[in-house]
């Protein structure tokens, strides 16, 4: 199986380490190279649509693509605890990372995708972007960008059920894991509740496994479990 996989953080290397053991061919588009053995690598910003399309024009299309991109924190940007937190140009950041790149890629997808292509898309999303689950508040530009993410991944799928049959395109929600986006929110995690990226990587490949593309559309967390928006 071909993998194409945004983003080469750390559930985006875990993911392809993963891939490659089990026998597949991964392609990892990132601003940095991940340095993984076996695994090639396009430099290209996954936010900048006209990159990401020269980037992987002479590639065929593969069997799965998975966006990793995600963003909580960066720089001066922190999670919103009041309404008087949010700004502007924190909001659009959030949007630019987090919902953009899947938008961009589902039409550079499309442009290529027959009605007989089989392909499955699938973006990491998270359970704080599910408007009937949010029971703390906080985070706007997340929980927000998240959101608009999952109303992304709901209405490319509908356009693809009509014209690519074959192919879906779903959300993930990876858990927490110890990554660098988690790194400043661990300290009250129970006991069990933070993954590994590698114990990630494998519990979102087995619910990939577990899909068709009658589930395009859908949010489900890393233990397969459906996540209602």
């Amino acid at each position: 199986m071909q993998y194409w996989i945004m983003g080469g953080g750390g559930i985006g290397a875990a993911l392809a380490q993963a891939c490659v053991a089990r026998g597949s061919q991964v392609l990892v588009l990132s601003r940095t190279n991940p340095q993984l053995a076996e695994v090639d690598w396009l430099a290209v910003d996954n936010t900048d649509q006209d990159a990401l399309a020269k980037a992987i024009a002479d590639y065929p299309l593969p069997a799965r693509v998975i966006n990793t991109l995600g963003m909580l924190h960066q720089g001066e940007q922190q999670p919103e605890k009041r309404i008087e937190q949010l700004s502007e140009a924190a909001f659009n950041n959030s949007l630019r990372i987090n919902t953009w790149p899947t938008l961009a890629m589902a039409q550079l997808l499309s442009q290529r995708l027959t009605r007989t292509t089989p392909l499955q898309f699938a973006a990491l999303s998270a359970r704080v972007g599910s408007i009937s689950d949010n029971r703390a508040g906080g985070w706007y530009s997340y929980r927000v960008s998240k959101a608009a993410l999952n109303m992304a991944i709901k209405t490319v799928s509908i356009e693809w059920q009509r014209c690519f049959p074959h192919a879906s395109i779903v959300g993930l929600h990876p858990g927490t894991v110890a990554t660098e986006l988690s790194s400043p929110f661990r300290s009250s995690l129970a006991a069990g509740q933070l993954h590994t990226p590698a114990q990630a990587a494998q519990d979102l490949l087995m619910v990939l496994d577990n899909l068709s593309h009658q589930d395009s559309g859908r949010l489900f967390a890393w233990d397969g479990q459906e996540i209602q928006p």
